[in-house]
């Protein structure tokens, strides 16, 4: 089974984001570290630290939080390490992640909350459906493509569309009739705090489901998918800034056709 450079990304992320979002990242590193199979010696001299003593520290808490360079270090080291072993620990990522990857184009958990206007803003989003239900902010998003999620999910496999919390933006691409996103939350036990159409106008039986379910529905006009993600992404830079103590940055610029 070979490693393809997504899925691999794809755990980069979820270790790298569970790090960030942690309220003990020391203890997070230390379990990721430990899942591998991996030693602080051996971890510490592919990382090409001076001394083992580092990461012994960040994970004992005896150093603050470390910061998003040492952090896109550690992960990589991690990975590299496992594939020198034959890629173990991946292969079992994926067995488990293989179908459910096919539908998931992007899936990141912000580092703070984001304002939905701000994330409406990225994508050129409005608001179309449960206008009158004010959400303020969202914790993460999912960009899906609708078509793949129904060929590769069964109805308990719809949990990990949510990743570590249903409190984001479920975002629907490559829609072939303007209900079905509606439908496959409709049938979810799990429910999202917006649902957002790319591309494809939500119909009226997608709007009805919205307004029955109480979940704000916005429709996108991003030009391609490709500018979808990327807005997206550069939304979670700009949460990551401001987490990280960075300077302010201004919220993302309205989207141009």
């Amino acid at each position: 089974m070979s490693i393809s450079p997504s899925l691999r990304e794809v755990l980069a992320r979820r270790i790298a984001g569970e790090i960030i979002l942690s309220s003990k990242p020391g203890s997070t590193m230390r379990k990721w570290r430990e899942l591998f199979a991996v030693s602080q010696i051996t971890l510490s001299e592919t990382m090409g630290l001076l001394s083992s003593g580092v990461i012994s520290d960040y994970e004992s808490g005896r150093r603050k939080s470390p910061g998003a360079k040492f952090i896109r270090r550690f992960v990589l080291s991690l990975l590299h390490i496992d594939e020198a072993k034959g890629s173990r620990f991946i292969r079992e990522f994926a067995k488990l992640t293989s179908s459910p990857s096919m539908a998931v184009v992007d899936l990141r958990e912000f580092p703070i909350p984001v304002r939905v206007e701000y994330l409406c803003r990225a994508i050129g989003g409005e608001v179309v459906a449960v206008k009158d239900k004010y959400v303020k902010e969202v914790n993460g998003y999912t960009v899906i493509d609708s078509t793949k999620a129904v060929e590769a999910y069964s109805g308990l496999d719809y949990a990990q569309l949510f990743g570590a919390t249903t409190e984001r933006a479920l975002v629907f691409t490559n829609i072939e009739a303007g209900s079905l996103p509606m439908m496959i939350v409709r049938v979810s036990s799990l429910k999202p705090r917006i649902v957002v159409f790319h591309k494809t106008p939500p119909d009226a039986e997608a709007i009805r489901i919205a307004e029955y379910e109480q979940i704000p529905l916005i429709y996108s006009t991003s030009p391609t998918l490709e500018q979808l993600v990327k807005s997206l992404r550069k939304l979670y830079r700009i949460a990551l800034r401001i987490k990280l103590g960075k300077k302010r940055v201004r919220p993302p610029p309205k989207i141009s056709a």
